[in-house]
């Protein structure tokens, strides 16, 4: 991984860049901020500039043995820590080491590290994986002999929040006293959460979201997705790159979601309780979690079609199909009834995560939606 592969952060870049270059690497590093935005990618970069063996304008070369090492995750200076799940059947201690063929094409296929797709790589999508204390002690015995091929080992430490208690306390004592040719860096989407003698022992570079036109021509350059769509999926994403990728899986999701809505709003207008109440059965059919993923999209599109209004597009953020019905719908949509739509929007959510009764508290919401698109 190259500081080139990876975009946005370019300040991030240049100050891992001047450490190195300078000598002046800390010891322990943390890379923080918001899932899916590149951290660990940013991390392995680092690791690989530091090992380059002919480093170019600012990158590593990608040609050299370390680089090439580094590309394979075969590198021996290079040590990877990361949440695992002990083994079925298994009652021993468990270590990275134990998973590192998953890890390898894991990190292959998710460059912004899917945590949900790490649990599937673990076979257990329900689990709650962490960092032992038997991944330290193996972590002490391996950083005890000194560097084979490079100046420095480097430690890639992937979401320290998930140390265990007795893990942390391990490791801090390596973390106060490091070897001088030992360096970490981790990386963490909750730094909140890490232990706090840990944290402050570290020094800290903050990464935030991802710009959407970044995510956007990622969206179009990988997937082929229109301009439209992809602008509408990234600021939907809210910098989040996982998001916006996984986005495009759910685009039959969300296309059934939008005709559920433009239904709700035809068949609002023109007071069809029949036709509402037979869509209201539809809805409960779906199951709780979509009908929560349902009223969280129709919450979105009042605000989007609220906004349309304004008539400035570039504070839009519709695919085009979501487009085409706006342009006739978004005028039903006004200060005078889009907060108390929204709100009876909430209102439904908060009553179908609490286990209410789908088919009443759709047929509700829908009743509530004739009085309220006539104002």
């Amino acid at each position: 991984m190259k500081f080139s592969d990876i975009p946005s952060h370019e300040s991030a870049k240049q100050r891992l860049r001047d450490m190195i270059d300078n000598n002046r690497i800390p010891h322990a590093l943390l890379l923080e901020g918001p899932a899916g935005i590149g951290k660990f990618a940013l991390a392995r970069a680092a690791a690989q500039y530091i090992h380059c063996e002919n480093r170019i304008d600012g990158d590593s070369c990608g040609k050299c043995a370390a680089c090439l090492q580094h590309q394979s995750f075969n590198h021996i200076d290079t040590h990877f820590v990361f949440p695992v799940v002990k083994r079925k059947n298994s009652s021993g201690a468990v270590v990275s080491d134990d998973y590192i063929g998953e890890w390898r094409d894991f990190l292959r296929d998710n460059p912004y590290m899917d945590f949900q797709q790490w649990l599937v790589s673990l076979d257990s999508p329900n689990a709650q994986p962490a960092i032992y204390v038997s991944e330290s002690e193996q972590l002490v015995h391996k950083l005890s002999f000194t560097a084979h091929r490079a100046r420095y080992k480097v430690v890639l430490l992937w979401l320290p929040e998930r140390l265990n208690v007795d893990a942390s306390n391990k490791l801090l004592k390596q973390i106060e006293e490091p070897f001088g040719d030992t360096l970490f860096i981790m990386v963490s989407n909750n730094a909140k959460a890490i232990l706090p003698t840990i944290y402050s022992r570290t020094q800290r570079i903050e990464l935030k979201r991802l710009p959407d036109d970044v995510i956007a021509n990622s969206l179009i350059t990988r997937y082929s997705i229109d301009e439209t769509d992809a602008m509408a999926l990234a600021h939907n994403a809210e910098g989040n790159m996982i998001k916006a990728i996984n986005s495009i899986s759910l685009s039959k999701e969300s296309h059934r979601f939008l005709e559920l809505f433009m239904e709700l709003m035809r068949q609002s207008y023109q007071r069809h309780v029949k036709e509402l109440k037979a869509w209201a059965t539809d809805v409960a059919s779906l199951g709780r979690e979509q009908e929560l993923r349902f009223l969280d999209y129709c919450q979105r599109l009042i605000r989007e079609n609220f906004i349309y209004n304004l008539n400035v597009p570039q504070l839009n953020y519709l695919n085009r199909e979501e487009a085409s019905f706006s342009k006739n719908f978004a005028r039903f949509i006004n200060e005078r009834n889009v907060i108390d739509i929204v709100t009876e929007l909430d209102n439904a959510s908060k009553d179908i995560a609490g286990n209410g009764n789908g088919k009443i508290v759709m047929f509700d919401l829908a009743i509530k939606m004739i009085l309220l698109l006539k104002r």
